[in-house]
């Protein structure tokens, strides 16, 4: 198996040689994993002039929104999809609590907060939750022991583990209007793309909280920063935003309902163990024939 580029880190060749392959030439592999997350020009050169022997292609993260014009039916491809579920839905928690407890308020108040008492229980609320995939698994998991009501949101109404109503996502607007937090976990695809809207916004009940461990770009950003200016929503827990990095003259930053964490859901101290177990388990099912881990639907762009 190949490594590129050049500079990805030592301990990625350690995890394939972990899992029983040798770290060779690319152009004596028939397999690649590429450690750039933001490359997909350098990539499509190395499968431009080795790809027909490479037949399979493992990404380093999740999203793989900047690799999706590489992708091709030609090889399998896979990615990071899962492997950091566990961080990033313990987050998504963190940031829902933070926001219906009103931490965010509390801390900005001194010495007490003028408005007294605020927050709303975790405890029996109503949350959604826009996507089903691996952050969902966890957070739904996380979530259980404070008996919300779970809705999942996904392409298709399959019922979802752990969600007392999985809906498709044609029927979002339907349960926005009660909904107490709504936790964005969802791939960036074109149709996903200002998912969150003025119009959505205007649906949910005004004490209600966005929570985004996905990415920015799902949300109208300008329209967010009027709803929360104007009090028409609880506030938004932003663990990504778009643009991104924010601008330091951004509002975002001085709204008292806005809550920004700088894309830590997952930290490179926290992704180098998971990702390393990944790359090592792939490893071993290639060599075994067995089915890989992650797949990337080529199709979907995820």
């Amino acid at each position: 198996m190949a490594v590129g580029p050049e500079h990805a880190p030592g301990w990625m060749r350690a995890a394939v040689r972990d899992g029983g392959a040798e770290v060779v030439d690319v152009a004596d592999a028939e397999a690649i994993l590429w450690a750039d997350p933001d490359d997909p020009a350098g990539l499509a050169a190395v499968l431009a002039e080795h790809g027909p022997h490479l037949r399979w292609v493992q990404l380093p993260w999740a999203g793989i929104e900047p690799y999706v014009e590489v992708l091709d039916h030609d090889r399998t491809w896979t990615c990071g999809k899962g492997v950091y579920a566990e961080p990033v839905a313990e987050l998504a928690l963190t940031l829902t609590l933070a926001g219906l407890r009103g931490i965010p308020e509390y801390l900005r108040s001194a010495p007490w907060s003028e408005r007294g008492q605020v927050g709303t229980n975790l405890r029996g609320a109503d949350v959604v939750v826009i996507g089903a995939g691996g952050i969902t698994e966890s957070f739904a998991r996380l979530l259980a022991p404070f008996d919300a009501h779970l809705t999942v949101v996904r392409r298709r109404p399959d019922p979802f583990p752990g969600a007392q109503r999985t809906i498709g996502l044609g029927q979002l607007d339907d349960v926005l209007p009660t909904a107490d937090a709504v936790v964005l976990a969802l791939a960036l695809t074109p149709s996903t793309v200002g998912l969150i809207d003025a119009r959505r916004l205007a649906l949910l009940p005004a004490h209600a909280w966005l929570v985004n461990v996905a990415r920015g770009a799902h949300v109208v950003t300008d329209d967010l920063v009027d709803a929360l200016r104007l009090g028409r929503l609880g506030g938004a827990a932003l663990d990504v935003t778009d643009p991104e990095p924010l601008p330091a003259d951004h509002p975002l930053w001085t709204l008292p309902n806005c809550v920004l964490t700088p894309h830590v859901g997952n930290t490179p101290a926290m992704a180098r163990p998971l990702l390393s177990a990944r790359i090592t388990a792939n490893v071993r099912r290639w060599l075994d024939g067995d089915e890989l881990i992650g797949l990337v639907d080529v199709d979907a762009g995820y």
